[in-house]
């Protein structure tokens, strides 16, 4: 990692005194304020506001990086779950932590849609499941198919939580 980068060696400890794992947990951390800025730029930039373009908005940047760039990344707050946090608690709340800032503005944009607070919440991490299983298979299959999948299976039933029709602010 400290060769990859060019860096002296001893710029690892400087910054990250705790070592791989702080730096792993920073890292997962700032990917989920990154997933939350994507949530918000989807939602501004979405012509008719509904619970199914949100999601599909949130979908695209990943197909359009796999469809790109191929298939060699993922979500590393996945990534982080699966390879670490079993073996070390900091970096399970770190994963926590970072999948909490990212449904915090989906909760939001849902409920501003006209989703009710409780079914928000619930969808959210609906939402965010689905997305993080397809990544996992689209990865595998090396195919955005079950990106796509998602979006049509669940757009119904995402707009289907729309309690009452509200108007954009802002």
């Amino acid at each position: 990692m400290v060769a990859h980068a060019n860096a002296p060696r001893g710029s690892l400890q400087h910054y990250f005194p705790g070592g791989k794992e702080q730096l792993v947990g920073e890292a997962v951390e700032w990917a989920g304020r990154y997933a939350a800025r994507r949530v918000r730029r989807g939602a501004e930039s979405m012509e008719d506001a509904t619970p199914g373009n949100l999601f599909a908005a949130m979908v695209q940047p990943w197909r359009a990086e796999f469809a790109d760039r191929g298939f060699g990344s993922g979500c590393p707050i996945v990534a982080t779950v699966a390879d670490s946090a079993a073996l070390s608690e900091k970096l399970r709340e770190s994963a926590a932590a970072a999948f909490a800032e990212w449904r915090k503005p989906l909760v939001a944009e849902l409920e501003q849609m006209g989703v009710s607070a409780t079914r928000a919440a619930s969808l959210a991490v609906l939402m965010i499941s689905s997305l993080e299983g397809a990544l996992v298979l689209a990865r595998a299959d090396q195919d955005v198919a079950p990106l796509d999948a998602i979006v049509e299976e669940l757009r119904p039933l995402l707009d289907g939580a729309v309690e009452k029709r509200r108007r954009r602010t802002g």
